[in-house]
């Protein structure tokens, strides 16, 4: 086969773990081409890659399309197999390090990192072609055979630690429910400063009563269907409402008033936990329908026994085996005791899983 033929890439040479690599700019019309994913037929311990998740690239894809102005992809990290060159450009000893990767084109390419990336950039590209000039960084290493590949993507993968969903919402400036989750934080009294801004789970000592993904959640519910066409005061909407909600929970205020301990809240009832919260952020979205009534209705919240300890009432719904639950079952479950409380009709989904539980199923189906 004719070897002549080369790709020649700038480039910067690095060491790590006493190898060679590099690290260059690939333009994103190149991504398809060079790297091309046939492994899906090959049992796993013949493959360098996981098995390429399809249901992921269209939403991949639409983030690059929505998103021209400010999109960000991190590095494809790729193996080479075949016999490389790397030229320097500057005799300098600093400058010896950046010069031009020839690399021939019999030459293969496995991707060790990123195949969702390349497959979500080619599917942007049949959309919309003018994004071929842009440009991804791409981090070269030399291909030292198939078990050294499939480490290296155990080791890229090691410590992978999935953002929590408390720090997603606190970061995410373009989803339109973020925003007004954060700003109902900021600007509600009754959620200022006992709301974990960054965590999902709240440890046993800590001084907060709710996290911000938890009133992400039950504020979506609240607004739900219309969160991302609600009008601009979507947010003062919400603050009115969780502060009447607040009204009904004079633990809520004793948190805030240094009165009890958030822990203790926490322990010892169902209110302050993110099931009960989106429970309640639903049966809202039926409740603010009617501007007369609904602070009037939400009252009757008061009275319901909200203790742990009333396991006849949340077992099976808001607790399974005494432990809170944040299912989307135990959601709806909970929803409907407070719906039935309140003198509300339950949907379709919701009568389901009411009668799945009345036959012992806990709503399980």
């Amino acid at each position: 086969m004719d070897t002549s033929f080369e790709y020649v890439f700038p480039a910067i040479k690095g060491v790590q773990a006493r190898r060679e690599y590099y690290i260059s700019m690939c333009p994103l019309r190149l991504i398809p081409k060079l790297f091309i994913f046939n492994e899906e037929e090959l049992p796993p311990e013949l493959r360098a890659q996981r098995t390429l998740n399809k249901n992921r690239l269209p939403e991949m894809a639409r983030y690059i399309l929505d998103n021209r102005e400010d999109y960000t992809f991190s590095a494809i990290t790729a193996s080479i197999d075949g016999d490389v060159k790397f030229t320097s450009t500057d005799s300098v000893e600093d400058g010896k390090r950046m010069g031009r990767l020839r690399i021939p084109m019999t030459a293969r390419f496995i991707l060790n990192d990123g195949q969702h990336r390349r497959a979500a950039i080619e599917m942007a590209l049949r959309e919309n072609p003018e994004i071929a000039d842009e440009s991804i960084a791409v981090v070269f290493f030399l291909d030292r055979g198939l078990d050294r590949c499939q480490q290296m993507f155990a080791d890229l993968n090691r410590h992978n630690i999935r953002p929590s969903k408390s720090i997603g919402v606190l970061y995410d400036h373009r989803d339109r429910m973020a925003e007004i989750a954060r700003l109902v934080v900021l600007k509600s009294l009754i959620f200022r400063d006992v709301v974990e801004m960054e965590r999902t789970n709240l440890s046993l000592r800590s001084r907060k009563l709710f996290t911000l993904s938890a009133i992400h959640a039950a504020t979506k519910a609240l607004l739900a269907p219309r969160a991302q066409d609600f009008p601009d005061d979507a947010d003062q909407i919400a603050i009115s409402f969780w502060e009447e909600v607040s009204k009904q929970f004079d633990e809520w205020q004793a948190v805030r008033d240094r009165r009890l301990m958030a822990s203790e809240v926490r322990t010892n009832f169902i209110h302050s936990h993110g099931v009960a919260l989106q429970a309640i952020g639903r049966v809202g979205q039926q409740l603010i329908q009617d501007k007369r009534t609904w602070k009037r209705k939400l009252k009757s919240l008061r009275n319901l026994d909200w203790s742990r300890g009333n396991a006849r009432l949340w077992e099976g719904r808001a607790m399974i085996g005494g432990r809170i639950s944040k299912a989307d079952s135990n959601v709806i479950l909970t929803t409907n005791v407070l719906k039935n409380h309140l003198g509300l009709t339950l949907t379709p989904e919701e009568h389901r899983l009411e009668e799945g539980l009345m036959r012992g199923g806990n709503g399980v189906t």
